[in-house]
């Protein structure tokens, strides 16, 4: 038996802001944004739009991909730092709107490293026949707590949810390996201040620590399955700096075309930005049968994961 993935499903805000918009309200350009960023655009959710809305339309299309009803999970983990209220959970919330009334709920708090921490937590659950079925979710609504006269940090984010039904797979398929970490010193480079309720971020700081960290975290899942760089079929780097994606897919050794990258239409999304992008390249028919995948991400706390897959069921 393997645990992966038996289906995904990603939601976007209808309302676009483009360069061009961000022109207007803060000292930037287009072409300062594309270069540095390789954002194009990103997605806000209106006012009346929270978290847990967006991850259950998220949740509906991943559970309609996997064939499962809501009545039948088992566990459903929302990974998420803009939550609707401190509590309840987004996780509850979602499990009401869904139905899934025997399931647990949690919330898990790992920024945009999130989605790697709620895909392993499931692994354990089902590899050791808790649970069958498990609902993962990524879900963002930064715009929130985005200072839009910060120049630094207004250009990056944005809102959206992505989803990934996990239970049993095929022997050989599914989560092959995985690399959590932490690094709780980094703290301070990336954070919510309890004042303003802005994010702050050092961008210098977190730049020179994600270029490190995701090549490496990829290449580690990728060496502990005995496998070599050449074999990695499709990369799915958190999207938040086309450089730092860049840096992991040079070290993979892949060309472009296998490297996720929906920065340019959607931004930084947080935790939501990998199970987005997998999502998008799952129905876009980038990532086929047997593809050996790699998901890697890195967020505040400081936080990383990386997790080497083989699709299928």
């Amino acid at each position: 038996m393997g645990v992966g993935v038996l289906g995904t499903g990603h939601y976007a805000p209808s309302k676009v802001v483009t360069n061009k918009d961000l022109e207007k309200i803060v000292d930037t350009s287009d072409e300062w944004i594309r270069t540095r960023t390789g954002i194009e655009e990103r997605r806000i959710a209106e006012d009346d739009m929270e978290t847990s809305e967006m991850a259950y339309r998220a949740s509906v299309a991943a559970l309609e991909e996997a064939n499962v009803k809501g009545e039948d999970l088992d566990l459903i983990l929302v990974a998420t730092v803009t939550p609707d209220t401190p509590f309840p959970s987004v996780s509850c919330m979602l499990q009401e709107k869904l139905g899934a009334v025997k399931a647990a709920a949690m919330d898990i708090s790992a920024a945009c490293a999130g989605f790697m921490y709620g895909m392993v937590t499931a692994k354990q659950f089902i590899e050791s026949n808790v649970y069958k079925n498990i609902l993962v979710v990524g879900a963002e609504k930064l715009s929130k707590i985005t200072d839009w006269s910060d120049r630094n940090t207004c250009v990056l984010f944005g809102d959206g949810a992505g989803a990934a039904v996990m239970g049993e797979v095929a022997d050989g398929k599914g989560i092959l390996s995985f690399e959590l970490g932490s690094n709780g010193s980094g703290g301070e480079h990336l954070y919510q201040d309890p004042e303003s309720g802005y994010l702050y971020m050092n961008g210098r700081e977190v730049f020179k620590f994600a270029v490190r960290q995701m090549p490496e975290s990829s290449v580690n899942v990728i060496e502990k399955i005995g496998q070599n760089k050449e074999d990695v079929d499709y990369l799915i780097p958190h999207q938040a700096n086309i450089r730092i994606m860049e840096a992991a897919r040079e070290k993979l050794g892949i060309s472009e075309d296998r490297m996720a990258t929906s920065i340019k239409k959607y931004g930084n999304n947080s935790s939501a930005s990998i199970p987005m992008a997998l999502s998008e390249a799952v129905k876009n028919g980038k990532i086929k049968n047997d593809d050996l995948v790699v998901l890697v991400g890195f967020g505040a706390g400081l936080t990383w994961g990386a997790i080497a897959l083989r699709w299928g069921k």
